[in-house]
């Protein structure tokens, strides 16, 4: 029977790495991985114990291992993971909703990214060398994809022209608030408020 690959970036591998074929199985078990590793970074932290990820995930330590050598690898590959996740859910906003709605939409996801990666702050900012390249992934993949949002909003006069991406990465950064303490929705309307003032002065 013949393999089922797709050609993609083993997450796993440094960032820049040639595109290779991955398995569709070893694809759903790193996938798996990623986002258990995720939600477990998330409730107990960084230094949580393997078998808590591979318990959520349903594989082995061994394919864990198999993937991600050091768990330095694992954090970044988790940071790569969403980081791609977030920036992937512009276009599809875009195409869903108007250009203003889209960027509100997209900020808001952008304040979740933010509140929930705080818990990896201390790791990426440890010296470890495997956590190089992200600050470069991390404006190589939302700077695109928050750009395209910022025209188009401009282009139909639903938002002033004279905002830039920086201003907007600093401004929600600043607004998002940790998952677990935002219970009243407090980043989302502080989102909605943020670009109800960049309609001031739209064309």
């Amino acid at each position: 029977m013949r393999e089922d690959t797709t050609r993609e970036t083993d997450p796993g591998a440094a960032g820049g790495a040639a595109p290779k074929k991955v398995r569709a199985d070893v694809r759903r078990n790193t996938d798996a991985l990623l986002t258990a590793a995720a939600e477990v970074f998330l409730t107990s932290g960084v230094d949580a114990p393997v078998r808590q990820i591979t318990a959520r995930a349903g594989v082995g330590a061994g394919t864990l291992y198999r993937h991600f050598p050091q768990r330095s690898d694992l954090i970044a590959a988790v940071f790569r993971h969403e980081v791609d996740a977030c920036a992937d859910a512009a276009p599809s906003l875009a195409a869903e909703y108007g250009p203003a709605e889209a960027l509100t939409r997209w900020l808001q996801r952008l304040a979740l990214f933010f509140a929930t990666k705080r818990g990896l702050s201390a790791a990426l900012h440890s010296g470890d060398s495997t956590y190089d390249s992200l600050p470069a992934y991390f404006e190589q993949r939302f700077m695109p994809a928050l750009t395209g949002l910022i025209d188009a909003a401009a282009e139909a006069g639903e938002i002033r022209s004279d905002v830039t991406p920086d201003d907007l990465l600093v401004a929600t950064r600043n607004l998002a608030v940790p998952e677990g303490e935002d219970d009243t929705g407090h980043t989302r309307r502080m989102i909605a408020l943020l670009v109800d003032g960049l309609r001031f002065q739209a064309r």
